[in-house]
């Protein structure tokens, strides 16, 4: 195993609230034959009072087909990955994105240009469920593509600090998606945790592949704000209550106060592209 896997192992193993764990547990079963493994991630993780929050976990299956069956919800699984659900357990609640293991690989590698995946699990995540020794391998070796991928996408400068890398690079991936997050948070990332990123830097960009190079962020800009708002017409189908968990979070990062009205519940991917115009322009969403 190598330094950064090894440091990856270390920290998907650390220990959860006993109550994410069952929750996870939990959130396996529903998919049996399916489940592979199970991931918190999420500012979640720096919490230790969890009554009231929005807990954040990633599913990984064998296959979308064993997942959902002939369900049309394996095809829009594999076009437009992730799927995200809300999922409730004892009070708390959280969502949850399903991913294959397949596809857990390529979206925390280079081979992608979608940031989504790899700028997750370049930060702090715990497995707190696997189907067997091969799912936690596989997922250790796919979570520690993320780190090197990230810093590869953002180019190394001449004399910069590590720490400095880390935070340029999350501010590189906050400004592809649509977000609510203030412009800080990409610090805050780092800045949470710098002991963390001291000690994964070395490991991280030793892995580098010696020809990475930084791309365009131009077009990463462009494809990931189309490819967020593809998610959240998705979402539209896929995830019951969407309209009024976006509302949530968007008041809670940005100090809005959207009030979502009845049509718009009933409607939600109407009012999904009706929202979304405001708030680029109110700068409720970057």
């Amino acid at each position: 195993m190598s330094p950064l896997a090894q440091l990856v192992a270390e920290e998907l193993a650390q220990p959860v609230d006993p109550r994410v764990r069952t929750m996870a547990e939990t959130l396996a079963a529903k998919y049996p034959g399916a489940s592979r493994a199970v991931l918190f991630y999420g500012s979640c993780l720096r919490e230790s009072q969890l009554d009231g929050l929005m807990l954040d976990f990633y599913l990984i299956v064998s296959d979308y087909r064993a997942a959902y069956g002939d369900n049309w919800l394996a095809w829009v699984n594999r076009l437009v990955p992730p799927n995200v659900f809300p999922f409730e357990h004892d009070g708390m609640m959280a969502k949850y994105a399903v991913l294959s293991e397949a596809d857990f690989h390529r979206l925390n590698g280079p081979e992608t240009r979608n940031v989504s995946v790899w700028a997750r699990f370049a930060q702090p995540s715990r497995l707190v469920w696997s189907a067997d020794a091969d799912a936690q391998a596989k997922a250790i070796d796919a979570v520690s593509r993320a780190a090197p991928t990230l810093l590869a996408a953002a180019g190394s400068i001449d004399g910069e600090a590590p720490l400095d890398w880390w935070r340029r690079a999350f501010a590189l991936t906050y400004s592809v998606e649509l977000r609510a997050e203030r412009k800080s948070r990409s610090n805050s990332v780092v800045d949470a945790d710098p002991t963390r990123y001291e000690q994964f830097s070395a490991p991280a960009i030793a892995a580098i592949p010696p020809n990475a190079v930084g791309s365009s962020w131009a077009r990463r800009r462009i494809e990931g704000k189309l490819l967020s708002i593809a998610r959240l017409a998705k979402a539209a189908f896929t995830y019951s209550g969407g309209i009024d968990y976006l509302a949530w979070k968007i008041n809670r990062h940005a100090g809005t106060q959207i009030e979502i009205k009845p049509w718009q519940r009933k409607w939600p991917l109407l009012a999904a592209f009706v929202l979304v115009p405001k708030l680029l322009a109110k700068g409720a969403v970057r």
